[in-house]
């Protein structure tokens, strides 16, 4: 089966279609999961280092399909996945016109970074390692990616920033769960409590009827900073 996802110079896709899409793959269901009030205030996300390795030189292509570079033949190496989930203030309201970035290494465990470890000459050439998606009225966001991979001194992992207007980028970072390296690793153990790690540790399950073995992830984020006039 085919997968489409519509692409915008604006990084962002028109309402109808991201609606028509998340209905498709039943990713709807686990966005509606966060109701809009709530009686109590949510947790908020725990930031979390940017690291060295944000890009620093942004690619062509930054929209949020992570997984084919503009309209190359050739896609990127590793388990497909859709990372999606809301921006949310803590009594549970959507924040709208965030901008969510994500970046993380390719199947090789190669950044999109001059300075990056691993072998840059097997870096995937078809992997895009940067994305960005503007949330709308529903406070939602969608990326085609691949699931995190390992590389030497950190657990898998995707660097997750959002961009709130008059504000800096606000920065944390996604772990899988249940995966056997997260105990070893310095920045998720660093969190300090399991409340915290629980926060923005989600799991990466296979997607309902998908033919191909995707994978799903859905990862809210609650902030506690709001866009400036």
């Amino acid at each position: 089966m085919n997968l489409y996802i519509p692409r915008s110079p604006e990084y962002s896709l028109l309402f109808t279609n991201r609606r028509a899409f998340l209905r498709t793959f039943g990713l709807g269901a686990a966005m509606a999961g966060v109701p809009a009030v709530l009686a109590e205030q949510l947790a908020l996300t725990p930031p979390q280092t940017e690291g060295p390795f944000y890009p620093d030189k942004l690619p062509l292509d930054t929209d949020n399909d992570l997984l084919r570079i503009n309209e190359a033949e050739k896609s990127a190496v590793g388990e497909i996945t859709y990372l999606s989930g809301r921006v949310l203030n803590p009594a549970g309201d959507p924040i709208r016109g965030a901008a969510v970035e994500i970046w993380q290494c390719d199947a090789t465990g190669v950044y999109l970074h001059s300075g990056t470890g691993g072998d840059k000459a097997k870096r995937d050439a078809g992997f895009q390692g940067f994305g960005r998606f503007v949330t709308g009225a529903t406070g939602e966001y969608l990326f085609r990616t691949i699931k995190p991979v390992p590389y030497p001194g950190r657990t898998p992992h995707i660097h997750v920033g959002v961009k709130l207007r008059g504000n800096p980028r606000w920065t944390t970072q996604c772990y899988i769960k249940g995966h056997p390296q997260n105990e070893g690793d310095f920045i998720w153990r660093g969190l300090g409590d399991q409340a915290k790690r629980d926060l923005v540790t989600v799991d990466f399950a296979p997607l309902k009827d998908a033919k191909a073995g995707e994978l799903a992830a859905t990862f809210n984020i609650v902030l506690g900073i709001t866009p400036k006039e």
